[in-house]
């Protein structure tokens, strides 16, 4: 193979930390639906708590993308 194909794979792997971040944020968001059924009171501190999560999760997956991107502008000059 040559290195055309070595880097669209490792952009190809990148960009699967979109997933990770997809379940991650499903993950917390059905705990804290859960939660807040489970204690009304608290539900605006879970609340907090759950978008602070959803978007360092979320830029998990945007660092996954940008270094997809990179790693072929890079190699094919655009």
């Amino acid at each position: 193979m040559n290195i055309n194909a070595y880097v669209a794979i490792a952009a190809a792997i990148a960009v699967f930390t979109g997933i990770g971040a997809g379940v991650g944020i499903s993950l917390a968001t059905a705990k804290a639906t859960e939660s807040i059924a489970r204690q009304p009171e608290a539900a605006k501190q879970i609340t907090s708590v759950t978008l602070l999560g959803t978007a360092l999760a979320e830029a998990t997956a945007v660092y996954g993308l940008v270094v997809a991107l990179i790693m072929l502008l890079v190699r094919w000059g655009a």
